[in-house]
């Protein structure tokens, strides 16, 4: 991969994803993907229920390894990196948003936010301050000591984005974001990704099958036959 792009935070060049099928045949999901994705700029990727979305996020994120091609986040080559090296180099430069918020039942959306700052070893106040700051810029500064259970499934979910950015990553990945929530909820948080892509120089990547969501995009992509193509999304760049 040639040097990176200032201002790109995530670069993936010839991504290459192989599975190998129940018949002992060989499945390509991915065929020779690339994207690059500036700080500041959300992209959407869209296609088909399992045309391989889940699978480019997992790759783009390094929760997986491809079988072929090259990742840089934040600059960082991610080939040839120790399991434990690459699991910082992702914690420290990724934030992950799931369907589901995963959210643990057993404390509060606080101490849900502040829990990836003390695994990293923040200081409990710095920790502290950190998620209130977070938890009032996607608007729950009201209900911070709630646990997950006491929350609506909109406000679990920006639960989620606030702990998804608690580490300060320069890379946000989503995956179907809003497929569990209601109409008015799943606008809401679509305008939340808007402005966070913006106001904290995020590189976003979101995958969906919401056509409001994806138009927020700056840009659209869709994922066929394991190729990227940009996307018809209305209002996509």
């Amino acid at each position: 991969m040639s040097e990176m792009v200032e201002g790109y935070v995530l670069e993936g060049e010839g991504l290459v994803k192989e599975f190998r099928g129940g018949d002992g045949g060989i499945i390509r999901v991915l065929d020779e993907v690339s994207i690059s994705v500036r700080r500041g700029e959300m992209v959407a990727i869209v296609g088909e229920s399992g045309a391989g979305k889940s699978t480019l996020l997992h790759v783009l994120g390094a929760l997986e390894r491809p079988s072929a091609g090259r990742i840089r986040l934040s600059g960082q080559a991610v080939e040839g990196l120790a399991e434990d090296t690459l699991d910082a180099l992702r914690n420290r430069t990724v934030g992950f948003v799931f369907q589901f918020h995963h959210l643990l039942r057993e404390f509060s959306a606080l101490e849900n936010v502040m829990m990836p700052l003390r695994i990293a070893g923040e200081p409990i106040p710095r920790a502290r301050e950190r998620a209130m700051a977070l938890l009032e810029r996607v608007g729950l500064a009201a209900r911070v000591h709630h646990r997950p259970g006491a929350l609506s499934g909109g406000e679990q979910q920006r639960t989620a984005v606030a702990r998804a950015l608690a580490a300060g990553p320069s890379v946000l990945l989503a995956d179907e974001p809003s497929g569990n929530l209601d109409r008015y909820n799943a606008e809401s948080l679509h305008d939340l990704f808007a402005e966070l892509a913006h106001d904290q120089s995020l590189g976003l990547v979101v995958v969906t099958h919401n056509q409001s969501l994806a138009a927020r995009a700056d840009r659209a992509l869709s994922l066929e036959g394991g190729r990227l193509v940009v996307s018809d999304v209305p209002g996509g760049a």
